[in-house]
This record gives C-alpha cells, sequence and structure tokens, in this order.
C-alpha cells in the first residue's frame, strides 16, 4: 500500500533521525577550533662550538609553532609558552569536529540511501 510504511522500516528511520540529532548536538559541544598542529621542538643554534651541535639533550627549547596547510603551503607560526595549550586545544576541537562531521556524512549516506529505495519501491512519497 503506498505511504505505509513497514514497522521496521519506520523504526530504522526513526532511529537514523535520532542519532543525526544526537550528533548535531555534539557541533554544538565544539569550542573554538583550528585546523593544524602544535609542535614542541628542540633546536640546535648555527654555533660550531655550541653542545647543542653534538649532544641531542642539550639543544635549546622547547620552542612551540603552530603548522597548518593554507592553500596548498605549509604555513609555521611561533607561539610563546604560555599561548601553545590555546592552540592545541583548539586544534584538537578540529579534530573532534572532523569526526563528528564524518558521521554525520555517513548516518546521511544510509538514511539517505533507505529513502531512496522506498520512493523507488513507491512505498512513500518525496
Amino acid at each position: 500500500m503506498p505511504g505505509k510504511l513497514s514497522p521496521s522500516t519506520a523504526a530504522a528511520l526513526e532511529r537514523h533521525r535520532l542519532r543525526f540529532e544526537e550528533l548535531k548536538g555534539e557541533l554544538q559541544q565544539i569550542e573554538f577550533f583550528c585546523k593544524g598542529t602544535v609542535l614542541r621542538r628542540m633546536m640546535r643554534c648555527g654555533k660550531p662550538q655550541c653542545a647543542c651541535q653534538k649532544d641531542p639533550a642539550k639543544r635549546h627549547g622547547p620552542y612551540f609553532q603552530w603548522t597548518y596547510n593554507a592553500t596548498g603551503k605549509t604555513v609555521t607560526i611561533n607561539l610563546t609558552p604560555e599561548t601553545a595549550p590555546l592552540y592545541q586545544a583548539a586544534a584538537r576541537q578540529h579534530r573532534k569536529l572532523k569526526a563528528a562531521l564524518r558521521r554525520l556524512e555517513r548516518l546521511s549516506a544510509t538514511a539517505l540511501s533507505q529513502r531512496a529505495k522506498l520512493i523507488q519501491s513507491g512505498s512513500q512519497r518525496p
């Protein structure tokens, strides 16, 4: 009968809708974010007689750098030790955002596929 869904199909679509709403709620928990990575680096200087040239344990630092890709080029920004945690947290938020969007995309593809099958079979109107 057109327009009528089987109980199992209706339940599956409702589960998808509820999960989608739950995932959208995760997006509301995201704070300020930035793409990229914060690196902690220990550097060698240019002085040939400095101990940092021979002993990795005596390198200078730590120095913090935020790197990200912009229009195909790597951008590197030097950070202070005080601001590095701020950018590290923002980079984690960006990864969290991307993961949530991937889950939303997979769920959307599944739900759309099921709805398209229903429309093709004549069980539901668009």
